[in-house]
């Protein structure tokens, strides 16, 4: 019980304060995506499984988001952050077939665990590699030709921001994912688990202090005309929620997850946008940035056949219907294509979407 409380107060105080400061002016375009801790390996599947889980994908979710369609007519491109430990040749053709498509991209996910600063540059540089040169995946950095990767850090420890060091082990890991082409993490938020910085509902920069760990609890916001140094933090939402009350009392922690356990209402739909995460300086573009684990079996059950990916669109698109905004559905590297647009001084009436990465396959 001491734990989560010590856990709750990591970030509750910027909470607060960020409700009591938000202003009143109402977001005219919401920019919106999926980003998936895809693990079809989950619980030691075999290969046969993990191919079971994918062929999932491949037969529903073209026909469920076809459904339903943004403000500009684009149905939702999902970001699959594929673990580096579960590649399979066989399962990356089948999951690369869907992406080449036209029906979301690959990124990068990680789970490790007293790792090393050589070894994890290594298995970076590897994975980036083979996912673009075997399967063409992944993206290219327009400013320098790289190929660059969207990365989410698996049990959420990133930059060994657990408190017994387990499940990372290495200190510079924010300098590591730069060096290798990391053009952004999306791990956050974590919260319930310790590994929730103090910096939340956020785009912001964070700078490596190499010889600590959690160098990203805190960093500069981004933000219009100003550019900025270290790696690029894009946060998704972190609150209260007031109408779902644990014990008919408590608020119980809104962290932007889709479980079978946290079905999508309105209120949910509600708490996300109330965040009004974006571009200090841009207020009328608004960013929310979901996550899931969607290669589990009880989650693609809930979430593809019994209608709950359905659900969420018509939610949110609804949302967004009821408070005169446009809706956006991008990929974790859109988004960021996005809000680099917005710094650069673009709006919402340009189209963003490949501002600075590009993706290397049409």
């Amino acid at each position: 019980m001491l734990d989560k409380l010590r856990n709750v107060l990591i970030w509750l105080p910027a909470y607060l304060k960020q409700s009591s400061g938000r202003g009143e002016g109402s977001p005219k375009h919401l920019y919106f995506a999926i980003c998936d801790h895809f693990e079809p390996y989950n619980n030691r599947a075999d290969s046969a499984t993990a191919c079971k889980r994918i062929k999932k994908w491949l037969d529903f979710y073209p026909e469920i988001v076809a459904g339903t369609l943004d403000s500009c007519g684009n149905l939702l491109p999902y970001s699959f952050f594929y673990p580096v430990e579960e590649y399979g040749e066989t399962e990356m053709k089948m999951l690369a077939s869907l992406c080449h498509g036209g029906f979301g991209e690959v990124e990068i996910h990680l789970h490790h665990d007293n790792d090393t600063s050589e070894n994890l540059r290594r298995t970076l540089l590897d994975f980036k590699k083979r996912l673009h040169e075997k399967h063409g995946l992944l993206c290219r950095d327009k400013e320098s030709g790289a190929v660059s990767y969207g990365f989410i850090h698996g049990n959420w420890a990133l930059c060994n921001s657990r408190r017994d060091g387990r499940w990372c082990g290495v200190n510079n890991e924010l300098t590591i994912l730069q060096e290798t082409g990391c053009y952004a993490d999306f791990t956050l938020p974590s919260a319930p688990s310790e590994t929730q910085t103090s910096k939340i509902n956020s785009i912001y920069y964070a700078t490596d202090h190499p010889d600590q760990s959690r160098s990203h609890d805190s960093g500069i916001n981004a933000q219009v005309g100003r550019k900025r140094e270290g790696l690029l933090m894009v946060q998704g939402p972190l609150g209260l929620n007031w109408q779902r009350r644990k014990y008919g009392i408590l608020p119980r922690i809104e962290n932007g997850g889709i479980y079978p356990g946290t079905p999508v209402t309105r209120d949910r739909v509600a708490c996300w946008l109330k965040e009004r995460i974006s571009v200090e300086g841009c207020g009328d573009l608004i960013f929310v940035k979901l996550y899931n684990h969607g290669a589990f079996e009880e989650m693609s059950s809930q979430f593809l056949e019994r209608g709950g990916l359905a659900t969420l669109l018509k939610l949110v698109k609804d949302a967004c219907g009821e408070e005169a905004m446009k809706l956006h559905f991008v990929t974790a590297r859109q988004m960021v294509n996005v809000i680099h647009g917005i710094e650069n001084g673009g709006s919402a009436e340009d189209d963003l979407r490949d501002f600075r990465y590009t993706t290397t396959f049409s």
